[in-house]
């Protein structure tokens, strides 16, 4: 199955959400979403005399346009030669004169006017060996490590600069020139300076509130182009000051939004920084700032975002199995029964549960689900799939398939009277939570049958073409079947399975009586059970796998 503690890909026409496949499908719509956050807090300060300046310039420069000088090779290597004289000087005239600003001041304002000129670098990423050749990289870097902070409208330069170099379309344009400049930033230990810089910044002051959603911006651009060096960003000071930023007791506002989406990066396939962000209490911080939505939901659209991030990040941490107890002993279990009955989060807290009670590790987790009486929340939910579920984008079938498979989890985890409980749910009321299990077989049988019926007609074609249908194309039709419902489909026959072997006859009863009314068959249920345990423990450990296959296979024997 998919990573389940994936990003979910947001659509732009606000329809579902398709599957659970990693991707940044967010993006657009995140970026939009803080743009206009932040657009908003601009909106209230007047144009100040910077920005007039900036436009000034800005008009005289289309003016000047015809007679500026081509930009080539030559010319960059010009402006490169000329930034590192000007920030040699700089440094030296500070180190002479450490006490009096007015001698190093007119080579401060040259350095900025060169860095400024270097913005043209950023649109011919094929030269962005020259930076790493000529050392200008290094010197940027150098200046954000500066210990004067007198200096600060020096490192937004340096940092606006970074943000534009490392543009993830401009990146994309020259794949070596941007190696070569990710490889020369990280080498410079960019991460722990920018952090180290973030760390100054006074958020009061909205310039320096700015300073660091650019810089954010600089992370975000070099860990979508690398994802491999998120391990090395959280390390590097990154994780302790996300989740210091986002718990601090500041109002909501863009920078805190960026935040959770560059949490939710960081944690993406990455089992390294959920350990980090585990040992470092992480989970605590994550259920607290949930715990505001128990109470009211999210305010905006851009809350509401913040708040899928950090549901987003939960679940990736859950992937973990050191993470679960963390979150049993954060009393997430308690937070997240609360939230299912809240409209707005209500997916969202079934795909945690969902994620921490998976598996063997989640055995735990169930037991005590059952104690805190969560089988009367999510009961009503699998009774019935809640009809408005278009604002918050989430689909008929991936609520289906969460509330299916937080049953299937507990009918393989629970024990003891915690079991009992569990089955005498489906016995209750003359048994309306098999009917309802039933109804949800055939609904699933029909639209699985219905892409088989596609895909054979495909495969049909693709024979009579001359193609060969090798390995990786199995693979893709797979998880074109798994996606159209066949993965609730195995879930809903485990949960059928489950039940007839629970040794409570009327249940075997029910359950075989309704499959003989419609038409249904076991032999049916019993392929898509051989199919499901053929596929199942990824990443588990071969005795797993086996011990798992062979309980299934002995259930299927006894239906």
């Amino acid at each position: 199955a998919p990573d389940r503690g994936a990003k979910r890909p947001r659509e732009e026409d606000g329809g579902a959400a398709g599957g659970d496949e990693d991707s940044r499908g967010g993006k657009q719509k995140g970026l939009a979403a803080r743009e206009l956050a932040r657009y908003r807090e601009a909106a209230a300060a007047e144009l100040t005399a910077d920005k007039k300046k900036i436009l000034e310039k800005l008009m005289d420069q289309d003016e000047e346009e015809p007679e500026a000088e081509p930009v080539d090779e030559s010319s960059v290597k010009k402006m490169i030669l000329t930034f590192e004289k000007r920030s040699y000087k700089n440094q030296e005239l500070r180190i002479k004169f450490p006490d009096n600003p007015e001698k190093f001041m007119e080579s401060e304002l040259d350095l900025n006017d060169i860095i400024q000129e270097m913005h043209v670098i950023a649109t011919m990423p094929d030269l962005y060996h020259l930076l790493v050749e000529l050392n200008a990289v290094h010197s940027l870097l150098g200046l954000l490590s500066h210990e004067n902070t007198d200096i600060l409208s020096l490192t937004d330069s340096v940092v606006d600069l970074l943000q534009e170099l490392t543009d993830i379309d401009t990146l994309h344009e020259s794949e070596e020139g941007a190696e070569v400049l990710i490889d020369a930033l990280l080498e410079g230990q960019v991460v722990a300076l920018l952090v180290q810089n973030m760390e100054r910044l006074d958020e009061q002051v909205k310039e320096e509130a700015d300073g660091n959603y650019n810089t954010l911006a600089i992370i975000e651009n070099m860990a979508e182009f690398r994802p491999g060096l998120c391990t090395e960003a959280a390390q590097q000071g990154l994780m302790q000051w996300l989740l210091k930023r986002i718990k601090a007791k500041m109002p909501f506002d863009a920078n805190k939004l960026y935040c959770s989406e560059i949490l939710a990066i960081l944690l993406q396939n990455n089992d390294n920084t959920r350990e980090l962000l585990g040992e470092m209490d992480g989970i605590d911080v994550l259920l607290q700032q949930l715990s505001v939505f128990k109470r009211h939901n999210p305010s905006t659209a851009e809350e509401q975002e913040m708040m899928e991030n950090l549901f987003d990040a939960l679940c990736s941490c859950l992937m973990l199995p050191a993470n679960r107890d963390r979150f049993l002993r954060g009393e997430g279990l308690q937070l997240m029964n609360l939230m299912l009955r809240k409209k707005m989060s209500r997916t969202s807290a079934l795909k945690v549960l969902d994620h921490g009670m998976i598996g063997p590790e989640g055995a735990d987790n169930c037991h005590k689900f059952v104690d805190i009486l969560g089988l009367r929340t999510i009961f009503p939910l699998f009774m019935k799939t809640p009809k408005k579920m278009k604002k918050t984008g989430a689909s008929e079938k991936e609520h289906e398939e969460h509330v299916c498979s937080i049953i299937a989890s507990m009918l393989r985890n629970l024990k003891s009277q915690q079991r009992s409980r569990l089955l005498n749910k489906f016995t209750e009321n003359d048994c309306e939570k098999v009917d309802r299990l039933m109804e949800l077989h055939f609904k699933y049988l029909e639209a699985v049958q219905q892409a088989d019926k596609r895909i054979e007609g495909e495969k049909h074609e693709m024979v009579r073409r001359g193609e060969i249908l090798d390995d990786s194309m199995e693979d893709e039709f797979y998880l074109r079947r798994l996606d159209a419902g066949l993965f609730v489909l195995q879930l809903i026959c485990y949960i059928m399975v489950e039940i007839s072997n629970s040794g409570i006859s009327q249940l075997q009863q029910r359950v075989h009586q309704i499959l003989n009314l419609r038409g249904g068959s076991v032999k049916v249920v019993r392929h898509i059970m051989r199919e499901y345990a053929e596929s199942i423990g990824d990443g588990k450990s071969d005795e797993f796998k086996e011990a798992e296959r062979k309980r299934i296979m002995d259930l299927v024997d006894n239906f």
